[in-house]
């Protein structure tokens, strides 16, 4: 299961497997974002190529502004975005 909102401060949650099934209703969200992006990946389980992708589009829509940062990332994530390279793109900080 996958959910993802955003708070008053901006700050969009994710939580469960961030996977191709559930891209789309990332992306949804994250599309709204403006300004520099602030993700809370503390109850994310799983992140899929997929959602790499998402997370990648909205950084390069919104590089100019700040980009995204990520914040409670576990790490199993963390171990997702340094093997993919990813850690280099974003500001990752550990859960």
């Amino acid at each position: 299961m996958f959910s993802v909102d955003q708070n008053d401060e901006g700050v969009v949650r994710l939580s469960g497997r961030l996977d191709a099934a559930s891209a789309r209703e990332a992306e949804r969200v994250l599309d709204e974002a403006a300004g520099e992006c602030v993700i809370d990946m503390t109850e994310l389980e799983y992140i899929s190529s997929a959602g790499l992708g998402v997370l990648l589009r909205t950084h390069k829509r919104l590089l100019s502004d700040g980009g995204i940062r990520l914040v409670g990332v576990s790490p199993h994530i963390r171990d997702i975005f340094k093997y993919s390279g990813f850690d280099k793109l974003f500001p990752i900080e550990a859960a």
